[in-house]
């Protein structure tokens, strides 16, 4: 008898190949479509259901399904994802900080949470269309490892997942490029072979994040108010609607006149001043990270030399990782732009992900 696995599918050509490779594979597959967040009323245009599981997403998963000759079902994450995503999303913003929603997302909903109804269903494993590699090295241990395709690698994003659940995770897509994705799905007709992708934040439709945090974080985003814009000697230079309008390394929204380019480099959500300087203002030379999780057997117990990213679509520089109890320091060779609190920063060795944290904040040159 094969094993039972649990392929979490958006409606996407990407979870859609991730099925079909998994059924290839000789593994026993269930479909499941994540309801995660309904979302009626977005910039004024009414929508049935939001970004996250749209009614087209939910039919275009299920449609795969059938195609393939396996059961499909749309199980309600909502209230896990409203806990453990959305009001993250909004107090960081309220402290100041920029989340990164999809690490969160990640870790504890399309991995802890996936992997407890995997459970209930009885499948061994879960799978889902992200663009990274689980390998087992020469003592058995299992690592996470970027996907062959570096302008779809989805290891940055996958730092905080359990390492745990690496033995119980399949990611099919690892060793494929996009474009053999989309010639896959095309070759066996599933119907999502033209898909468009998806935009990065999901929940938030129509990328206002200003308007969404306004509506989901009620009077605590309602009561901040308009604030000063500053340079760094504490000169006003213009107002702003709100803090939380804001981003460090943001030049668009400004609003003020100046001799040259002018960014966000500081957000204060006690004085709701924001902080803007010159482009080259923003660099610094290292950071603290928290919030850590470690995908190895064993953590640096002592400074290494690492590659870390601290973007998405990084490719990530040269630093040493020094352990400091239970966060870490990067110290940069080169000064990096925009080294933003909440931001998530990943640890490579070379070979694959040591783990990841979340950036507290950054120091100068």
């Amino acid at each position: 008898m094969s094993e039972r696995v649990l392929v979490a599918m958006s409606g996407g050509v990407d979870s859609s190949v991730a099925l079909l490779k998994v059924l290839e594979a000789g593994y026993e597959a269930i479909g499941i479509t994540m309801k995660l967040w309904e979302y009626r009323d977005v910039d004024g245009r009414l929508m049935g259901e939001s970004g996250c599981c749209p009614v087209e997403a939910i039919n275009n998963a299920r449609e795969v399904c059938v195609t393939l000759g396996v059961p499909h079902y749309t199980l309600d994450f909502q209230e896990a994802f409203k806990a453990r995503v959305i009001d993250d999303f909004v107090s960081e913003y309220l402290a100041g900080r920029t989340p990164n929603p999809c690490v969160q997302c990640n870790s504890h909903i399309k991995w802890d949470t996936f992997l407890q109804e995997a459970d209930r269903l009885g499948a061994a494993r879960i799978a889902t269309g992200h663009y990274a590699i689980i390998d087992r090295d020469a003592t058995g241990s299992f690592r996470l490892l970027p996907g062959i395709d570096q302008a779809k690698d989805q290891s940055y994003v996958l730092w905080g997942i359990p390492r745990h659940s690496l033995a119980r995770t399949l990611l099919p897509l690892g060793n494929l490029t996009k474009k053999q994705v989309r010639r896959e799905a095309a070759r066996h007709n599933l119907p999502t072979a033209d898909v468009a992708e998806s935009q990065d934040i999901c929940f938030v439709t129509d990328n206002d994040y200003p308007r969404f945090l306004e509506q989901v974080g009620g009077d605590q985003v309602a009561s901040i108010g308009a604030g000063d814009i500053v340079d760094e000697g504490g000169q006003q230079l213009g107002r702003h609607p709100g803090y939380t309008h804001f981003t460090v390394g943001q030049r668009r929204g400004l609003g003020i006149a100046h001799s040259e380019p002018l960014y966000v480099k500081e957000i204060n959500p006690q004085s709701n001043r924001i902080v803007v300087a010159p482009k080259t203002a923003l660099f610094g030379q290292a950071c603290l990270v928290g919030n850590l999780n470690w995908l190895v057997d064993q953590p640096p117990a002592s400074s290494i030399q690492v590659t870390a990213r601290l973007r998405y679509n990084s490719a990530g520089s040269p630093a040493r990782l020094i352990p400091n109890g239970e966060t870490v320091r990067l110290e940069f060779d080169q000064p990096q732009l925009a080294i933003t609190a909440g931001q998530s920063a990943v640890f490579y060795d070379g070979e694959g992900v040591l783990g990841g944290g979340v950036i507290k904040g950054a120091e100068a040159p």
